[in-house]
């Protein structure tokens, strides 16, 4: 089974990289653009073919490593 974790800053946590990227798109010429908020996708093959097993594994893992849950929030997405 496959599992997609989408790692994001909460909101209200500075985010230096989104900031870059907005300054940079609007020298591009992109104007408008308000605000960029940068995160992470993080794609794991897992062996466990069971859903709600492999959910809780997965949870686990960005509770333990993958997202700092201090300052980031995160979604798994099963498929």
């Amino acid at each position: 089974m496959k599992a997609r974790v989408h790692v994001m800053l909460k909101t209200g946590v500075l985010d230096p990289q989104g900031e870059a990227v907005r300054h940079a798109l609007g020298q591009l010429g992109f104007d408008g653009v308000q605000g960029v908020r940068q995160g992470k996708v993080i794609e794991i093959d897992l062996a466990e073919t069971d859903e709600d097993r492999a959910r809780e594994t997965v949870i686990r893992m960005c509770e333990k490593l993958l997202a700092n849950t201090v300052i980031e929030s995160y979604s798994v997405d099963l498929g």
